[in-house]
This record gives C-alpha cells, sequence and structure tokens, in this order.
C-alpha cells in the first residue's frame, strides 16, 4: 500500500524564475519561487516487487556502512569521509575518477541553516552542470573532460537515527515528461548556478526508501552528458512513526565523476 506525502511542486511561467540562497549576506535565509503543494502516493522500494536500480532508473540505494561519526560543524572529517566516497563510487558504479566538491548536512528544523529541500528539482540544468564543471575543473580541463563521459552524482545518507520524517523521495524518470521540466536560476551570494524545477503531473511515480539508516545511501544521478536520466527528487512532507520525534538529520555529497572512454 502506498504512503502519502505532500510535495511542493513548481509552476511554469512566462517569466524566468530564481531561488535566492543566503540571502540579504544571511545564512539560511531563502527566496522562493512560487510552489504548490500537492498529495502524492509514494511507493516504499522495501515492498516486495518494488525496483529501481541506478542502471535503469538512475537512482540506486544499498548498504555502505561509514567509519565517521560526527559530520558537525569543522572538517575534520571530511578526508576520511570523501575517500569513503571515492571508493564506493568506483566501485558501485565504476568511477574512473572521483572529485567530491560540497558537502550539505541538512536538519528538519526551522532554525536549521539548511534544512532538507521541499521543492521538487534536479540539481543541474544543461548549462548549470556544464558552468559548473568548469566551476571545478577550470576551462582547459573541464574542455578535456567533456570530451568523455562525466556526471554529477549526489550521495545522500542519514545522520545519527533512522529517518522518521522527510525522507527522501524520487519520481521514476520515465514517468517525466519533457514540459514538466521548469528552468530556474539560482543565486549565491558569490555566484550564479541554474537547476531544473518540476511541474506537477498526474503521471508522476513517486518511490522512496522507508526508514533509512545511517548505514544506509542513496546515490542519484543529477546529470549526466551522455544522456542518462536526471532524477527529480524532494524531501516528502510524511511521518513514518507518530510517536517517534526524532528530527531529520542528512548528509548530501555533490560529486563530480569520469568514467573510462
Amino acid at each position: 500500500m502506498a504512503q502519502i506525502a505532500t510535495v511542493n511542486y513548481h509552476v511554469h511561467k512566462p517569466e524566468r524564475q530564481a531561488f535566492e540562497l543566503d540571502a540579504g549576506g544571511i545564512v539560511g535565509n531563502l527566496i522562493s519561487p512560487e510552489l504548490v503543494p500537492m498529495q502524492v502516493a509514494v511507493r516504499d522500494l522495501r515492498m516486495p516487487k518494488a525496483e529501481m536500480s541506478f542502471e535503469g532508473n538512475s537512482v540506486g540505494f544499498t548498504t555502505s556502512p561509514t567509519d565517521v561519526h560526527s559530520f558537525d560543524v569543522g572538517n575534520e572529517w571530511q578526508h576520511d569521509y570523501d575517500n569513503e566516497l571515492s571508493d564506493f563510487l568506483t566501485a558501485e558504479i565504476g568511477a574512473q575518477e572521483v572529485i567530491i566538491f560540497d558537502h550539505t548536512v541538512r536538519m528538519d528544523d526551522p532554525n536549521a541553516d539548511r534544512a532538507p529541500a521541499r521543492n521538487v528539482h534536479s540539481d543541474y540544468s544543461i548549462d548549470g552542470a556544464k558552468q559548473r564543471l568548469t566551476d571545478i575543473l577550470g576551462e582547459d580541463k573541464a574542455t578535456e573532460w567533456s570530451k568523455g563521459h562525466y556526471a554529477f552524482i549526489n550521495v545522500w545518507r542519514p545522520i545519527g537515527a533512522t529517518i522518521n520524517s522527510a525522507p527522501l523521495g524520487f519520481i521514476r524518470p520515465s514517468s517525466v515528461a519533457e514540459q514538466d521540466w521548469v528552468l530556474l536560476d539560482l543565486i549565491y551570494p558569490d555566484r550564479k548556478g541554474q537547476i531544473m524545477g518540476v511541474a506537477a503531473s498526474p503521471d508522476h511515480e513517486w518511490l522512496y526508501m522507508s526508514k533509512m539508516t545511517p548505514d544506509e545511501v542513496a546515490f542519484f544521478n543529477i546529470f549526466d552528458n551522455r544522456g542518462l536520466p536526471s532524477v527529480a527528487h524532494s524531501a516528502l512532507d510524511m511521518i513514518e512513526e507518530p510517536n517517534i520525534h526524532t528530527a531529520r538529520r542528512s548528509i548530501e555529497s555533490r560529486t563530480l565523476v569520469r568514467y573510462a572512454a
């Protein structure tokens, strides 16, 4: 039986829309374009016959314990965790080279600097991905990588406790039509990027993995220059067990991978 969750979809408009992050120089201050909340049926991938693989749908789930026990402020943990992620992506998806360029810790708390992203989106447009590639590698190396196969992959992990609220949900790529995507600007204090929002459709097939633990990860494609689908995703407004009040904490790590030619 499917769960019911609320998600916030984007809307099509004639003018260009944008998110402003840390607006006005205030950390955590977010100015959002118009969003429309909708209830959706979400299928639990732990249920029998529910399937979703990275090869077929650009999303994978697996058990991958970490030796890092704290992701608190400071970067003492980052070197070890980056090495773990590099080894994981090399083994799991066959990456030849891995660059980890961003970690975001989120907490489901209105006072958190980074709360779960409650809008249906994927992290890069085509132009946004090309610009980010250049930002990370420089123009010459970005040109070299562009001749081969590269991708941006997000690796998402619960922190501290099993996820009981605001789990991460995904739309099966084959159920998203081209016209569902909405190009959005992403404005930071020091740079500008682009992401793709998603407008509502009754055809969307939502899936998630219930009660994920800190020993489990979701890894999903947010851009691939050889056409593997980008995955629309969002935090789901839903609660697994009403008597449990643990706030959701998670870390998402954005990575750039290069595949063999």
